[in-house]
């Protein structure tokens, strides 16, 4: 059993619960984020559904568990839960939260999560373990930056409201982890997009599933794929679903391409094959009929090597076209490439074929 501890946590405090926790508890329970997230929060949520909770937490303390409320560390106000579930078979622990939505973005969650790990650790728990949603990149941050390890991904671990089942992205800290913030390999975009007036390149989402689709389905645009075959419209949703979660695991960067004026999706650019001793990514690009011939691909290919050479370690950027492609040279001519080699039968081509890749590269600026 676990202490009944009062925990510092810098600009917050872990607590016990109190009467005056229900009401705020209630409102915030009715946030659109925490009950897409958190599926077994009751919709609607009302004043008696905190207080069941509140008797929900206490039966966590005596089955070896742990539940706090996170207050303001000044004013004792309630911002949020926090807890620790019964140690597994293996001694090890889950934490968990929830912080309320006029909490969020001043580390709140942070300064918990740390807080109640290292609390763990004190009293002799030697994993602790951290689950979020492929979608829920705020609690992806907030594992990282509370020096958690992201160790993999847990195929339809989570069940829904609908029935359905969701996966889930796995982090873990030890008690011997430095604890040390773990900064991305792939930071996103200063202020969450790059423009240069004429295009806007924002990080791919699931919104943007049926524009990728219809752009990934496009005959020529098959063609060029690797392999060189029609998406599937399921993988197309689940690709889009997880293109924050890669990005912010250092797999890879899945950008859309947009006119600035009108916002409307134009196209498609990636960072991929990023080797990080090498300092390497490939970038790869399409874009629909109605927007070629505009600049738009260049001038896109041109803002995400830059923001790469600005904002990551990356040194070096290749990319591989057909040796037939000529608009595909012409971009990347435009955007600083330089043709490089000529590789025989690299990639996969139709009914067992193999194709031939020109490849180009750029390097990142010297001084």
């Amino acid at each position: 059993m676990f202490p009944r501890d009062v925990i510092p946590a810098g600009p917050v405090v872990l607590r016990a619960f109190v009467d005056a926790d229900l009401g705020p508890m209630a409102r915030a329970c009715a946030d659109p984020e925490i009950i897409r997230f958190i599926p077994s929060v009751p919709v609607p949520y009302t004043r008696e559904d905190a207080t069941s909770y509140l008797k929900v937490a206490e039966q966590l303390w005596d089955s070896g568990g742990a539940s706090f409320a996170v207050a303001d560390a000044g004013t004792g106000e309630w911002l949020g839960n926090a807890g620790l579930k019964p140690l597994d078979s293996r001694g090890n622990g889950e934490v968990g939260y929830m912080i309320a939505p006029w909490a969020r973005g001043r580390g709140v969650a942070t300064a918990a999560t740390r807080a109640l790990t290292e609390w763990a650790f004190a009293h002799g728990v030697g994993r602790m373990e951290l689950l979020a949603d492929v979608e829920n990149l705020a609690s992806q941050r907030v594992a990282l930056a509370a020096g958690f390890q992201r160790e993999g991904l847990l195929r339809s671990a989570e069940p829904q409201r609908d029935g359905t089942r969701r996966d889930l992205v796995s982090f873990a800290r030890l008690c011997d982890d430095s604890g040390d913030r773990v900064r991305p390999f792939l930071p996103g975009f200063p202020g969450g997009a790059l423009s240069d007036g004429t295009v806007r390149l924002t990080p791919l989402t699931v919104t943007d599933a049926d524009d990728y689709h219809a752009l990934q389905s496009l005959p020529e645009v098959v063609e060029h794929s690797v392999p060189p075959q029609a998406p599937d419209p399921t993988e197309t949703e689940e690709f889009c679903q997880e293109a924050g979660m890669r990005w912010l695991a250092g797999e890879r960067a899945e950008a859309a391409i947009r006119d600035a004026g009108t916002g409307a999706f134009a196209g498609h650019i990636q960072l991929t094959s990023i080797i990080p001793p090498l300092g390497q990514a490939m970038m790869g690009y399409s874009m629909l009929p109605e927007f070629r011939g505009r600049g738009f691909a260049t001038r896109a290919a041109n803002l995400l090597a830059e923001w790469a050479f600005e904002h990551t370690p990356l040194a070096r950027i290749i990319a591989g076209t057909s040796p037939d492609n000529l608009a595909s040279h012409r971009v990347l001519e435009r955007a600083g490439f330089t043709q490089e080699a000529l590789l025989h039968g690299l990639l996969p081509g139709p009914d067992g074929t193999r194709l031939d890749d020109l490849q180009w590269y750029r390097l990142r600026p010297r001084g």
